[in-house]
């Protein structure tokens, strides 16, 4: 006949002794209150293990910070699992394992784990600018707190100071970048959902604004303000081989005396450095083989063609030409990435061929027809119109373009 055991009182438990030895008082189903010589009181629950049937103890806290009733709450709760085929130790130690994680798994270290894993794909100044905004506008107040306890009202807080003084594109990055990471996050297990997925939608969307550009008759008067501008020589070429090249800032500045092929008169940028993320080769000129040779003393013996001024290891930083623009008085006029706009007006307008011009360009394929002129038979096409543009520039530097008399000329270059 199996022993009736008597369910604990409160009274039983206060006053239990210590003894010489630990002993245990059974309230029934397994819990029972352990007494050791040291005095203090434990509560366990025994139980058999599911599958294996071994025994096995589990603690549900001391006494008295674990109450009679609460000690019979855990143990309703622990016999549950166990109908369930569910260890109950097993089911504490997930659980206890899953807090800690979400307790470690904070904003600043999930952005610093998804940001060395992210950072090998795009551009390195980008993954700077990313950096820098992020650890400015963001990880001081919320980098702290556990990824699964961020919500929505408490990232908008301390994005409405930035977007109060109008900066709405760095509001737009913001709002892109934490997206980014607790997609991350969502993708990794951290998360089950992700509640910033909609916060963009607090602030008014920045409105679309084109790069300041020259109309092409306004060239001249350019390279008239650029021959004379008091800025340091380096600046000066690099504008002249954005201007001549028609690349974008950070592919000019970034460029290497080893991506300079002098025999075949091209320069080959690699695809990581080009945003298209695909090699792209151009043509040189005389006139930037002149550019070349005028910076060749000052950085022939270094990696990059346009040094950086502060530290000669690196370029030069592409945001250079820009500075050098507005203080010639170009505010508002023209920035580095409209000398592109500017050539490609100004080709279209002279009838070349779109698709060489997009080529030349390094703008995305949208047909094979364009894909072609990135190959090697076509190239040719491609020297031209960078000869009649280079040509173009050093007219407009002796303060006419004279596109009349040209024009001519353009049936043959366009279509030899």
């Amino acid at each position: 006949m199996a022993k009736i055991i008597s369910p604990l009182t409160s009274t039983e438990v206060k006053h239990a002794k210590a003894k010489e030895k630990e002993y245990n008082l059974a309230d029934g189903n397994g819990l029972m209150l352990r007494i050791k010589p040291s005095g203090s009181k434990i509560w366990l629950f025994n139980y058999y293990r599911p599958f294996t049937k071994k025994r096995a103890n589990l603690g549900f806290g001391q006494y008295p910070d674990v109450t009679l009733a609460k000690a019979r709450e855990k143990r309703a709760e622990a016999r549950a699992l166990l109908a369930d085929d569910i260890d109950p130790q097993e089911h504490k130690n997930q659980h206890a394992q899953a807090e800690k994680e979400r307790l470690t798994n904070t904003l600043q270290t999930l952005y610093l784990t998804w940001f060395n894993v992210k950072k090998s794909e795009i551009k390195e100044n980008t993954a700077n600018e990313i950096k820098r905004m992020l650890d400015l506008h963001v990880m001081p107040k919320l980098g702290s707190i556990a990824i699964s306890k961020l919500t929505a009202p408490m990232v908008i807080d301390i994005i409405k100071p930035i977007s109060e003084k109008g900066k709405l594109e760095t509001v737009k990055r913001i709002c892109q970048r934490l997206n980014n990471i607790m997609t991350f996050a969502l993708n990794t297990g951290v998360i089950n959902n992700n509640p910033l997925s909609g916060i963009s939608h607090a602030f008014e969307t920045p409105k679309v604004r084109n790069m300041p550009t020259l109309k092409p008759d306004e060239l001249p008067k350019f390279m008239e303000d650029l021959k004379y501008a008091n800025i340091k020589l380096t600046t000066l070429l690099l504008i002249e081989w954005q201007l001549h090249t028609i690349t974008r800032a950070g592919e000019a500045a970034g460029a290497k005396w080893a991506e300079i092929d002098f025999t075949e008169s091209v320069w080959v940028i690699p695809a990581e450095r080009m945003k298209m993320k695909r090699e792209h080769v151009i043509p040189l000129t005389d006139k930037t083989l002149d550019i070349l040779a005028r910076i060749k003393p000052l950085s022939g013996h270094k990696d990059f063609i346009f040094p950086s001024y502060n530290d000669p290891l690196t370029h030069i930083n592409p945001s250079t030409v820009n500075m050098a623009i507005k203080r010639m008085g170009y505010k508002d006029k023209l920035v580095g990435h409209g000398l592109r706009s500017l050539a490609s007006t100004t080709l279209n307008e002279q009838g070349f061929d779109a698709d060489v011009i997009e080529a030349a360009l390094a703008h995305a394929d949208k047909n094979e027809v364009r894909r072609v002129y990135n190959r090697a038979d076509y190239l040719e096409r491609r020297r031209k119109l960078m000869y009649w543009w280079s040509e173009h520039i050093e007219h407009a530097q002796t303060g006419k373009t004279d596109l009349k008399n040209r024009v001519a000329n353009l049936r043959v270059i366009s279509n030899g």
